[in-house]
């Protein structure tokens, strides 16, 4: 019989914020504890704490959650290491090539919005952001010129990626388009005020005339993709917005595309020859990195490592 406590592949990605090839990874490498209940791949609980326990004192991988590796209001936590802030898998596995090259990277789970102002105070050293501004229909450029005043930054491309809504499989409220939110009988999960997901769907909702108020679930917030595409998935929602690469790792759900996003990093320009930002430049801009993504699905990576905007 299986035990109580024992956790999925899924649950354990959940809580490290990886993703479940990660896992396998980590399993395959020794790093964590897992076993089997027939075919499928279990752990104790008490083993995924040990395995994080051993990650804060090593650092060999950020599984820690925004919360504990990354304080706002605290000090300068730049001086703890290269502070990477985003919520997207890709961000995850720069961090561990980083490390490979001997540079102590951390991630701090945190929105497109957060990450800018934490750049701003200098407390992180890459933000990333996917911010649409309806009024020039670009990506994150007035963003960074409105959050990060006086302080010359450079925008670097990181890729491609498509945002739309989740909806439960068979689609059983015919939900296609932004205008669907304005209908009576739609209750939704919203991504936390900040986030690029929730800029999108305000963005619209401004277009269309459609207060958020007027929504029901519009006040559910939630911190992540994963977090709102499993409450669709399970029946808490009947939409909600997020990027097509979740879409793929969650049962019960369909994806409906609404738009083409820019992902982008955000730097001091200061920092941009320092011996850590030329690393990370050259690692995103190797084949050996954009190929970590070519099967994955949800990414396009042909124009990553681009500089976008020096302002």
């Amino acid at each position: 019989m299986e035990e109580r406590n024992a956790l999925s592949t899924q649950e354990v990605a959940d809580m490290l914020h990886v993703s479940k090839s990660k896992i396998y990874d980590l399993i395959k490498k020794g790093e964590i504890n897992s076993y089997k209940v027939g075919r499928k791949v279990r752990f104790m609980e008490k083993d995924v704490k040990e395995y994080i326990a051993r990650s804060r004192n090593n650092q060999p991988i950020a599984a820690a959650s925004a919360s504990e590796d990354f304080n706002l209001m605290g000090s300068n936590k730049k001086n703890e290491g290269f502070i990477i802030c985003g919520q997207d898998l890709i961000l995850d596995v720069l961090s561990n090539y980083m490390r490979l090259h001997g540079i102590p990277a951390l991630r701090a789970y945190i929105g497109s919005y957060d990450s800018l102002i934490s750049l701003y105070k200098n407390k992180v050293n890459v933000a990333s952001a996917h911010l649409l501004d309806i009024d020039t229909g670009t990506y994150n450029i007035p963003y960074v010129k409105r959050l990060i005043p006086g302080i010359p930054t450079v925008i670097i491309h990181l890729t491609w990626r498509i945002q739309g809504l989740y909806v439960q499989k068979g689609n059983p409220k015919g939900i296609y388009d932004w205008k669907d939110f304005g209908r009576d009988d739609i209750t939704m999960i919203n991504r936390e005020r900040g986030a690029g997901s929730r800029v999108l769907l305000d963005e619209n909702l401004k277009l269309l005339g459609i207060y958020g108020s007027f929504i029901r679930g519009y006040g559910n917030e939630t911190q992540s993709h994963l977090a709102v595409a499993s409450a669709v998935s399970s029946g808490k929602a009947d939409v909600a917005v997020g990027s097509e690469k979740i879409a793929r790792q969650v049962d019960n759900i369909e994806f409906i595309p609404l738009q083409k996003e820019r992902y982008d990093l955000v730097i001091r320009k200061e920092d941009l020859h320092t011996a850590e930002m030329e690393t990370l430049l050259k690692i995103i801009r190797s084949d050996t990195f954009k190929n970590e993504f070519e099967h994955i699905g949800g990414y396009d990576t042909s124009d990553m490592g681009k500089i976008i905007e020096r302002i």
